[in-house]
């Protein structure tokens, strides 16, 4: 495992407390202003993901922690997150629309569990790929 410097070091083990990437990066000692970006680079890092799960393995070693009870608890995460919940107005009232409760978290948890499981590697074949634009300039009403 490569080294990180102390201010990553310090990033995941504010980021093992709190799992947010803003509040851990602003909290190791990078700018406010640019702490929700910084944190976000860091969780691309994979040296610094590598040491995030290598400090959550030891904590759950040391608490005794099964696998199972992971794979639980991420579930757990997952479904209460995709659960879709009312939208309201100013004054408190349904609007009759609906929004999922916490998407980006459900994906992260998604995300780990399958790195957990061994399911996602570079080669996957859903992994993200770079958009493509088609214009089409020769058509009219009649072709539409």
């Amino acid at each position: 495992m490569e080294i990180l410097t102390k201010m990553q070091t310090a990033f995941v083990a504010e980021y093992i407390k709190s799992l947010d990437a803003k509040t851990a990066a602003a909290k190791a000692g990078y700018a406010k202003c640019s702490a929700k970006r910084q944190g976000e680079k860091l969780l691309q890092n994979n040296n610094v993901l590598k040491e995030i799960s290598h400090q959550l393995a030891l904590q759950a070693e040391s608490l005794q922690v099964s696998k199972a009870y992971i794979v639980k608890r991420l579930l757990s995460i997952i479904e209460f997150s995709l659960a879709e919940e009312d939208i309201l107005d100013k004054e408190g009232k349904k609007t009759g629309k609906s929004k999922l409760r916490d998407a980006q978290s459900s994906l992260r948890a998604l995300d780990f569990l399958c790195k957990h499981l061994g399911m996602a590697s570079q080669n996957d074949d859903f992994a993200p790929q770079e958009p493509c634009v088609t214009f089409i300039d020769n058509l009219n009403k009649d072709k539409i």
